[in-house]
């Protein structure tokens, strides 16, 4: 799992998870469709159908005179057969009021 980076969570790809059973992550740069494939399959033990990536620009980023960039990243959108899904990364509530 060292080329998935993080689930991306945005309106549009809640929007592909509830009517096409589709999930958005960014991964690493370097990674190929096939890695990420193989690697999703073994861990959360579901099957893939399809994946689509593009690659989204850096941003630019100024300190002081010296303009720089970040580094660019990989968008993956993975489609899933019926009647999989991935669990939930995170499911523990957070507990707001800990003196009671």
């Amino acid at each position: 799992m060292d080329g998935i980076k993080y689930a991306v969570f945005t309106e549009k790809s809640f929007r592909l998870l509830v009517g096409k059973n589709q999930y958005t992550s960014n991964v690493e740069s370097g990674s190929t469709r096939t890695e990420i494939k193989h690697w999703v399959e073994l861990f959360f033990g579901v099957k893939v159908i399809a994946m689509n990536s593009h690659r989204l620009p850096g941003k630019g980023r100024r300190m002081g005179p010296i303009m720089g960039h970040t580094m660019h990243y990989r968008r993956m959108i993975i489609t899933l057969q019926p009647g999989y899904s991935i669990p939930p990364l995170f499911s523990k509530e957070k507990s707001f009021n800990q003196n009671t």
